[in-house]
């Protein structure tokens, strides 16, 4: 089912719902679809439209926040197995087709205050950052059901791109004037551009990938998101907020149960995925923070892979009446594993609707949206 903008905002602020919302996140890990095609899946089935997902259409805002002006991406070597490119922030990374969407970087273009000095003007604010007819037909999109999404870079996701994961935890503590420098071009620029755009439209989502978590914990602590982070998050939300904006939503895989009072006192009332292989338990979540965080994601990806009635066990868990009152989006904790049979996700799909109380999956439709978060 298509959700309207309103319908999804209602959902998500646990206002008055018409039903829950049941979709696919993320879709198909590489490779997957070779291992369904020789198990007999459909064109539809492949292409996720023949399970009747719930989603909610997006549109870009107009407003460009991150790095801007950079160079093309240059092909340095490209085989059948991999390409090797040099990236817009100067990057060398390497992508293997077979096994991968995201390239991994190579190496990092920033140790010190110098290196960021010549990136800088990439992140600093200039009138065009903001498309104007960008603008106006994310308002005509919004009119005609479309949620408007605002994206701004990750307070530590902009310093890992720029240093890497390691030195960028050791900047926090190290270099404190470097990351300071950072964020505060990055909050200018970003303050500057949603000013802007909110002049002519409601935002009606802000949006912040971090993945700043493995399985044990976050990379960084509570005490540098609040020093760092959070003077950023508010500048943005605190603008965006008092205009009409209702959702601010992070993404960040791994154990972010550390980090969600800092981050909730941050601004922040969206996260997903709330991976359960990383601890995070998307009910105790909603019994400990109730309608102040609403998620997305949350059921166990791996639990495909297992016996059918280790997956109904999961769904209904999940899916539990508290979990139906609103502010949550049920899906998979990310996208589906290579080794999932395609008839347990099949399986999958029916007893989720079942327990939703939604009528069987209906492909006529045709359709389906990555959520855009």
């Amino acid at each position: 089912m298509r959700f309207s903008g309103e319908q999804y905002l209602e959902l998500m602020t646990f206002g008055p719902a018409e039903r829950p919302m049941f979709s696919e996140l993320f879709g198909l890990l590489v490779g997957l679809d070779d291992e369904w095609r020789r198990q007999g899946a459909t064109d539809a089935e492949l292409d996720l439209t023949a399970f009747d997902w719930d989603y909610v259409p997006y549109v870009e805002c107009g407003g460009q926040t991150g790095p801007f002006g950079t160079p093309p991406p240059e092909v340095l070597e490209e085989t059948a197995e991999h390409v090797l490119e040099r990236d817009p922030l100067g990057r060398t990374t390497k992508r293997y087709k077979h096994t991968a969407t995201i390239a991994l970087p190579l190496d990092y273009p920033v140790s010190n205050l110098d290196d960021w000095l010549r990136l800088k003007p990439y992140f600093a604010f200039h009138e065009g950052r903001v498309d104007r007819q960008a603008v106006e037909q994310a308002r005509t999109a919004r009119q005609q059901g479309a949620v408007v999404r605002a994206t701004i870079p990750g307070g530590f996701d902009v310093i890992r791109e720029l240093m890497g994961a390691e030195q960028a935890c050791l900047a926090y503590r190290l270099q404190p004037d470097l990351i300071r420098d950072i964020l505060a071009t990055v909050t200018e620029t970003c303050t500057a551009v949603l000013s802007r755009v909110a002049d002519h439209l409601v935002i009606d989502q802000l949006s912040v990938h971090e993945d700043m978590a493995g399985k044990t914990g976050p990379l960084i602590g509570p005490d540098d998101v609040r020093a760092f982070i959070t003077p950023y998050y508010r500048a943005c939300w605190d603008l965006v907020s008092t205009r009409g904006t209702r959702l601010f939503n992070q993404d960040s895989d791994g154990n972010m149960n550390p980090l969600i009072d800092v981050f909730l006192d941050s601004g922040v009332n969206v996260m997903h995925p709330c991976e359960p292989a990383a601890g995070m338990d998307l009910v105790a979540i909603r019994q400990r923070y109730g309608p102040r965080l609403a998620l997305l994601g949350g059921i166990d990806k791996h639990v495909l892979r297992r016996p059918p009635e280790e997956i109904r066990r999961e769904l209904e868990y999940k899916m539990q009446p508290l979990m139906r009152a609103g502010g949550v989006v049920f899906g998979l904790d990310h996208r589906i594993p290579n080794g999932t049979p395609l008839e347990h996700y099949r399986y999958y799909v029916r007893t989720g609707r079942e327990i939703l109380g939604l009528p069987p999956a209906d492909p006529e439709p045709g359709g389906w949206g990555r959520m855009q978060f």
